[in-house]
């Protein structure tokens, strides 16, 4: 069974997760859950936080998961360059029902570490920029949804916590 992921209100998706002290078996078997809980729900993208571990590490396939043929494992990935500007929808995981226009960099630069504990720089674009920005920005606790005008946000905000009280309703019906 995959890893549940964690929906938002979560408070552990509010919190800057944890650096990664060492690459261990621990650490590997996490990361192949993830993207099983990834694959699972039709991402392409998954932070270790949106699955409850505050920790510093995601899992990016870009290849879907019909054909799971590009998964990365990052490890305390950081941004170290970025430029230009892109607007693009963005869906998450762990935020139901709603995708919004975001704007982020067009090109950045990434350096992690990989599962074997070696480390690792992608210089990405397009799609690739963008997931790699949104699943890092899990790592500091930022949701897309806190990308977006304060209007569009408060109807969000609004539909959870109507989605919140039917679920709490039919559960002591």
């Amino acid at each position: 069974m995959p890893l549940e992921i964690l929906k938002y209100p979560h408070p552990v998706l509010a919190r800057k997760a944890a650096p990664v002290p060492a690459v261990t078996p621990e650490i590997r078997e996490l990361a192949a859950g993830m993207a099983e809980a990834m694959y699972a729900n039709q991402g392409v993208g998954l932070a270790a936080p949106q699955v409850g571990a505050s920790i510093r590490m995601v899992v990016i396939d870009l290849s879907g998961p019909d054909k799971r043929e590009a998964l990365m494992t990052l490890v305390n990935p950081v941004i170290t360059a970025a430029s230009g500007e892109q607007e693009d929808e963005e869906g998450c995981l762990s935020v139901r029902n709603y995708r919004t226009v975001v704007r982020r960099a067009a090109n950045v630069t990434v350096t992690a570490l990989d599962l074997d504990g070696q480390p690792m720089t992608i210089e990405a674009d397009e799609l690739l920029a963008v997931c790699l920005q949104h699943e890092i920005d899990h790592l500091d606790g930022v949701l897309f949804i806190d990308r977006i005008s304060r209007l569009k946000r408060a109807m969000y905000d609004k539909r959870v916590k109507r989605w919140t009280t039917e679920t709490t309703d039919q559960t002591n019906s």
